[in-house]
This record gives C-alpha cells, structure tokens and sequence, in this order.
C-alpha cells in the first residue's frame, strides 16, 4: 500500500498522481502500485513540488511495517530514532 500526503503544489502535479492512486480527499493520495513506479512518481514529485511538501509512506517489512520518506516543507517532520520514524511538529 502507497500512500502520498501534499500541501500547497499545483493543480497538475496532483492530477499526475490521479494516473496512478486514488485521491481520497485533496492531496491525499491512497493505492498499490509497483516499487518501479512508486519511485518514478515520487521522483516527479520531488521535481514539481516548489514551494508545497509531500509525504511519502508505504509498506515495508520493517519493525512499524511502513517506510516514511519527505520533501520540501511539510508542516510535520520525519525524525528517525534509531531505526524507529515518528513525526512531529515543526517549530
């Protein structure tokens, strides 16, 4: 399962991620697809995001069971402890 959280990106760059999850509400993006293109949307995103943010989050047979990955100014943070992913608020 993928699921790709934005804040503040263009019109186009959510109707990308359209092609390929759900947009269960704006700018949350929900559904299974191929690592391969996962990683190729995600590398889109990072390129189109500007001034906005992204959160990444997918499965992955760790300890939480998910990975969690960001770019550009979420108003959370990701903050590894050793191993462990939690976020919190930006100061």
């Amino acid at each position: 399962m993928t699921l790709i959280i934005m804040e503040n990106v263009d019109e186009s760059l959510r109707g990308e991620c359209t092609r390929f999850l759900l947009e269960v509400k704006a700018g949350i993006f929900l559904g299974t697809i191929s690592a391969k293109v996962r990683e190729l949307l995600w590398n889109t995103i990072k390129e189109r995001v500007d001034e906005g943010g992204a959160i990444l989050v997918f499965s992955y047979p760790n300890e939480q069971g998910f990975v969690m990955d960001m770019w550009g100014d979420p108003r959370r943070v990701v903050n590894d402890f050793e191993g462990l992913r939690l976020i919190t608020n930006r100061a």
